[in-house]
This record gives C-alpha cells, structure tokens and sequence, in this order.
C-alpha cells in the first residue's frame, strides 16, 4: 500500500486521525508545565488541495470536504472545534484550498512553552517540512529516519507529551515494525502518550497486529478502529485505526461522543462503523 500523505491529505483517515491528535493534545493544555510532540513521520506538514497528487484522488472531496461545514450538536461541536480551527486557519479566504499535516495541527494547538519535533526521512519531503516552518523556534525539523527518533528522542527532556507514529506504509512489515518500535520506544519512555495509526485494509494483518500488541507487555492500550464500508471483496482502504498508549482518561469517552457523528459524514457505503477495544489495561473487556 502507498499512503504517501500529498495524495490522500484530508481525506476521512486524515480526519478521523487528526481528530483523534487534537484531543491528545488538548489533554496536555490542562496542565501548565510544557510538553513535546513527537512526529516520527511528518510528511511536508501543509498540503495543496489542488496539486497534481491531491487531484488525482480527490479524496479530501469525501473527508474534510464533508466535514468542514456540518453541523453537529454541540457537544461534539466543541470537541471537534480545534481540528477544524486548524484546517480554517490554513484558509483564511473560507473554501478548502490548503489542508494542514499533523504537524502543522500539532503547532496550531502548541502554548509558548510546548515544543514540536517534525522527523522526516524523504530529502524532499524534509526539505518543504523545514520551509513551512522556517523561523519557527518552537518547532524542530529533522531529517531522519522517524524509527530511529523512537531511539533517539526519547524521552523528551519535557517529560510529558506525545508521540504519534505515521508511517506511510509503503513497505512491507510495516505492523511488525511499529509494534516494535512501540516496545522499544515504551522501554525508554513509560509516562508517555503513544499514537499509531494504520489502514484498514488486509484484515487479516491487521487482526494480527492486535494481537501482537496485546501480547508486547505494554500495559495501557486503546485501539480505535474506523470504517467507511463494509470489507471489500478485493483490497482496498476501507477504514483506518489509531492505537493510543496510555491514553488520557477523557480520550475514550470523547472519541465515544465524535465518531457516531463523523460516521454518516464520512461513510462511503454499507456497513460503515467504528469500535474502541481495549487490547491492554484495566478496562480491557471481559
């Protein structure tokens, strides 16, 4: 699978994602010491909704085009409201002509005193992730293998944040390589929040990546799965997860109160839904 970022920006995986990121962080907010923000696959951070490789999949018509301006109650209203203040302010003219990356979501949300680290690998990619945040003194771009910074860069010398792992899923192994990158990463750093999003696509890879995270000896674990269709008979992105490590005690129940609203916006046929199961922890069902 090729999940290269310009050619799927804000489509619904983007959104229910970048939901999912903005309430992490908002978390962090309600205390007053500062935090980092990890990125270990930051992509170029601002993508051009008329560029060659969003036009080709005209995704983002059926995500944040779908969701930008509805109308939900509003208690989901103003759970939803600092992603779509993100996207809004990378469109200060009204429309969807920009949709911002995690990092830019991320900066949108960040106090004087929290920090982002942007981890790019592509040469090109890391090169416009470092124009979009030129002069930007709270936020770091390195050009580096984002599994590497799970070694590296942690723990933050905050000691509080987040750290969301992205990969593009271009290769293969890549369920193997995230669950150990997680274990890793948790040896080094146990009070952090983790975020790990993958496709759904071969269900039964992704069964198995359940299982492997179930069994990693990690102790806290939610996972929230989103699908857009029923599975389909050939392979195909019906739907997207996030694994969130040590999640906030709100994050369950706000995930609870946004996605049976995204799922009539974003559904693209029969059978569409989501789920939150606890693969590790206290709450794990019986």
């Amino acid at each position: 699978m090729n999940y290269r970022h310009a050619y799927h920006a804000g489509n619904f995986a983007d959104v229910v994602k970048h939901v999912a990121l903005t309430r992490l962080v908002e978390y962090l907010k309600q205390k007053d010491k500062a935090f980092r923000v990890l990125d270990t696959h930051a992509g170029v951070g601002l993508y051009d909704l008329s560029s060659t490789e969003a036009q080709k999949t005209g995704e983002w018509r059926d995500g944040i085009g779908r969701v930008l301006d509805a109308t939900p109650g509003p208690a989901a209203a103003a759970l939803l409201a600092p992603y779509l203040d993100a996207v809004r302010q990378q469109n200060p003219g009204g429309g969807l002509a920009r949709y911002p990356g995690s990092p830019k979501i991320v900066r949108s949300l960040l106090r004087p005193q929290d920090r982002l680290s942007a981890i790019e690998l592509h040469p090109q990619d890391a090169a416009r992730l470092k124009d979009n945040f030129a002069g930007d003194f709270q936020v770091r771009v390195i050009e580096l293998d984002g599994w590497l910074a799970l070694g590296a860069h942690l723990p933050p010398k905050e000691k509080r944040g987040l750290v969301l792992i992205d990969p593009p899923f271009e290769e293969g192994g890549e369920f193997e390589r995230m669950v150990e990158g997680l274990v890793r990463a948790y040896r080094r750093w146990q009070g952090g929040t983790y975020a790990l999003w993958y496709p759904i696509k071969d269900r039964r890879a992704v069964s198995h990546f359940r299982q492997m995270l179930a069994e990693s000896g990690v102790p806290k674990i939610l996972d929230l799965a989103f699908s857009v269709r029923a599975p389909s008979h050939e392979p195909r992105l019906d739907g997207c997860g996030l694994v969130v490590v040590n999640p906030p005690y709100t994050f369950e129940a706000e995930m609870r109160a946004i996605l049976p609203v995204l799922k009539p916006l974003l559904a693209e046929g029969p059978g569409a839904g989501w789920r939150l199961d606890w693969l590790a922890g206290e709450h794990r069902p019986a």
